[in-house]
Order: structure tokens, then C-alpha cells, then sequence
């Protein structure tokens, strides 16, 4: 099933199972805005069960560059190309938000973001490894983010 995410009236469509399915919706509806916004592309999800590939492309990012596993079952999936980059997200059950950001160009910018919807404790698998920076947002209230720069090829 796939989710057109609307930016203007934030559903859980797709979320519901979180403990925060109402500031993971505002953090997916974030990510939807600055596409629209930025690249005039409209964000649309699908179950990560759909999706498997994006799901094991970010799993594989994680493992390979920092050796890390999240814990939280995957909610939903989504890739987008845009501008010669490859966008690939994954929304945990959590909270988690997780965006894998790989120009397609040799030598472009390759990083992997984290953003921690509000309310969400950072998880055991980050908390040592990474600072969370604060940031506002009128969909998603207080987002944290983090990131680290991808060195590999995938």
C-alpha cells in the first residue's frame, strides 16, 4: 500500500502502531513539505513490508559503514530521485526516521541522517555513538537529528 503524505493535514496512515504515531506522522509530513518545497516532488510511502529492497538497502548502509543494527521494526519505506541524488527513507516504529542521502556522481555529497521524532528517547544502538542537534518544526514539534558521512559505494 502506498501513502501520498499530505504536509497540509498530517495523517498516522500507515503509523498507527508507533507509541508516537502522531510526532513520527509530523516528521514524515516534514520530510514531505521540504520535498514539495525544495524539489517539487510529492513524498509518497509504502509499507516497508512492500518495499523490502530500500528497507535492506538502508539496513545494509548501517551494518557496512558503522556496524549498526536498528532494533525497531521498519513502519514504512520510500525512495526518491531527485536533482542526481538517490533519497532513500525508512520510518521506524520507534520513531526513528532514517534517510539515506547517496549522489549518484562520483565524489558527490553521500551521508546517512537520523531524526528522533518528539517524545522519542534516543536508542540504545545511537546513544553512544552520536549528538542529536534540536531543531523546530510546526509539523513535527522538537525534530533531533543527527548524521554521519557514507564512505563506501552502494
Amino acid at each position: 500500500m502506498s501513502y501520498i503524505v499530505d504536509f497540509v493535514n498530517v495523517s498516522t496512515v500507515g503509523l498507527e502502531s508507533s507509541p508516537v504515531a502522531d510526532a513520527l506522522a509530523g516528521l514524515r509530513a516534514n520530510e514531505a513539505r521540504y520535498f514539495a518545497n525544495k524539489y517539487d516532488h510529492v513524498f509518497t510511502t509504502h509499507a516497508a513490508a512492500d518495499v523490502p529492497d530500500l528497507v535492506a538497502y538502508v539496513r545494509r548502509v548501517l551494518e557496512e559503514e558503522r556496524g549498526l543494527v536498528i532494533a525497531s521494526p521498519p513502519l514504512e519505506a520510500t525512495e526518491a530521485l531527485v536533482d542526481g541524488v538517490r533519497w532513500t527513507y525508512v520510518f521506524y516504529e520507534s520513531g526513528l526516521a532514517i534517510n539515506v542521502l547517496y549522489t549518484l556522481e562520483p565524489g558527490g555529497k553521500r551521508a546517512v541522517g537520523f531524526k528522533l521524532s518528539d517524545g522519542m528517547d534516543v536508542p540504545e544502538e545511537l546513544a553512544d555513538k552520536f549528538k542529536f542537534a534540536r531543531q523546530k518544526s510546526k509539523l513535527a514539534g522538537t525534530i533531533r537529528g543527527s548524521f554521519f558521512v557514507v564512505k563506501g559505494e552502494y
